[in-house]
């Protein structure tokens, strides 16, 4: 049994934050059906590679999940879904605040059909204070929540990060842990709730380290003042052929073991000292020896040496990796290969039924399922409720 196949989840979520959230929870069991509008088009269909009429990252954000299409404007489409939600007693929506109300699926309407009602919503700023109906993207987020000023080299600008770290590292899990909370809030005391995840909030949370400092002691940080962000030897350093390494070796053990794998005894006395300027000239003399070597060599090198050293990989070497490929993070659905799911669980594993589909793919399930007879269906139909 799949650990999460007693939820029903009803996804208003488009774009990148609530899908990814989603497809952690299909991953686990649960049960998520899509409510997609007919005839407008989804962007991550069109982003990125194309399989047949959709993209590869549309297939994967949303494997496992059904699709009813609804046009929300149509009062018979406001009419199913409040069927729907007797039986699929969460919502996920990433809309802007305001919006679902303006529907007529607002939290206080569908609490009123399903008192147990778990509401889950994902935006940029959440759902109060004076930013709340701003539009914003990921760097927006990261911006506000104070990281990039400090995640940059000094005399710099920031850098767009490769991935979407406002959006997934804070949005999709904050909203994946509310979710989960509320549920069992509502195993416990047989409640339901609205859970407000905003973007801004969840990434500036990933401020651990410095914005204790800050906070707790007025110490405000800034690019290469610190030991994670550059500040010491803790950083990537460049091989003669343009690749690169990352050195993380913190630990004492560790900064030993990467002075013995760099055959240079001689740098424990910089790896160790407390003076600013011995840590400045130990990290120099490390890039100026790693510098040297090709990458293939460094791989030797660094290969049997405890020293948390590694290299910074491709894409498509990290995508063949092999304690990647070990942990199965790499899956094939539907003739696809996809990234896997991360939670490894010894009794309800992860499982993957079926690559993202297309719109309204599942449409009769409101026969099969809910019971709407096959007249109501030709009166949708002819009303406009599944699209033109």
């Amino acid at each position: 049994m799949s650990a999460l196949s007693s939820l029903k989840i009803l996804d208003f979520s488009t774009l990148l934050p609530g899908p990814f959230g989603t497809l952690m929870l299909a991953d686990l069991g649960a049960q998520v059906l899509r409510v997609e509008a007919p005839d407008r088009l989804e962007l991550t269909r069109e982003i990125g590679a194309q399989d047949g009429d959709t993209s590869y990252l549309h297939r994967y954000l949303n494997r496992s999940k059904r699709s009813l299409s609804l046009d929300l404007k149509k009062p018979e489409a406001i009419e199913i879904i409040k069927q729907l939600i007797k039986e699929y007693d969460i919502v996920v929506e990433q809309f802007r605040p305001g919006v679902m109300d303006k529907l007529g699926l607002g939290y206080d309407v569908l609490k009123a059909v399903n008192p147990g009602l778990i509401y889950c919503s994902l935006t940029g700023y959440g759902q109060t204070g004076p930013y709340r109906d701003r539009a914003g993207h990921d760097n927006n987020y990261l911006a506000i929540a104070g990281i990039q000023d400090y995640s940059r080299r000094k005399g710099q600008a920031p850098v767009p990060a490769g991935v979407q770290i406002a959006d997934l590292a804070g949005g999709s899990l904050h909203l994946v842990a509310g979710l989960l909370a509320a549920v069992i809030h509502r195993t416990e005391v047989g409640k339901g709730q609205y859970v407000d995840i905003g973007m801004t909030d969840a990434a500036f949370t990933l401020n651990a380290i410095s914005a204790s400092s800050c906070l707790g002691a007025d110490i405000d940080s800034g690019p290469e003042q610190e030991v994670l962000n550059g500040g010491q030897f803790y950083d990537y350093y460049e091989t003669s052929d343009g690749r690169y390494f990352s050195v993380g070796s913190l630990e004492p053990k560790f900064r030993q073991a990467l002075c013995a794998a760099l055959d240079k005894p001689g740098l424990i006395e910089l790896a160790f000292s407390p003076d600013q300027g011995a840590q400045v000239e130990f990290k120099r003399q490390i890039a100026e020896i790693i510098k040297t070597k090709t990458y293939a060599e460094c791989l030797a090198l660094f290969k049997d040496a405890d020293a948390c050293v590694e290299p910074v990989l491709t894409l498509s070497e990290a995508c063949k990796n092999e304690q990647l490929i070990s942990r199965d993070m790499t899956v094939e659905v539907d003739g696809i290969a996809q990234v896997g799911c991360a939670i490894k669980m010894s009794e309800s594993p992860p499982e993957f039924h079926f690559k993202g589909c297309a719109v309204g793919d599942h449409n009769a399930l409101l026969t099969t399922e809910f019971g709407f007879s096959e007249d109501q269906m030709e009166q949708f139909r002819k009303a406009g409720v599944f699209g033109t």
